[in-house]
């Protein structure tokens, strides 16, 4: 099949599952399992083996791998959620560097 039609099926079956929960279940221990099967979807795209390395694949068929999707939705969501945040301007009245940068809340998760 041409490239073109795989990329469709893979835009629409794979693509379309694992971005409708990333920014959910991205940073979760089982992401790795799914970055596993998207290298061995590509690697089989691309009709290459098991053991090649994907990072070129990737770039040659300009498909973003889990760990660069998870990241892109999470700044997508800042940039059209930016009233749900603080700045440190709101914070603080200091005139740092850093003064209209989001403000990171610190929390202590110890028990």
């Amino acid at each position: 099949m041409p490239i073109n039609t795989l990329k469709t099926v893979y835009y629409s079956h794979f693509n379309a599952i694992i971005t409708y929960g990333l920014p959910f279940w991205g940073n979760s221990p089982h992401s790795t399992k799914i970055f596993i099967m998207q290298k061995r979807i590509i690697t089989i795209m691309m009709g290459y083996r098991n053991r090649v390395s994907c990072r070129s694949l990737f770039k040659r068929l300009g498909i973003l791998p889990l760990t660069s999707q998870y990241i892109l939705s999470l700044m997508l969501f800042v940039v059209k959620n930016k009233h749900f945040f603080i700045l440190n301007s709101q914070n603080h009245s200091k005139g740092t560097r850093q003064l209209n940068n989001f403000h990171h809340p610190i929390t202590n998760l110890t028990v």
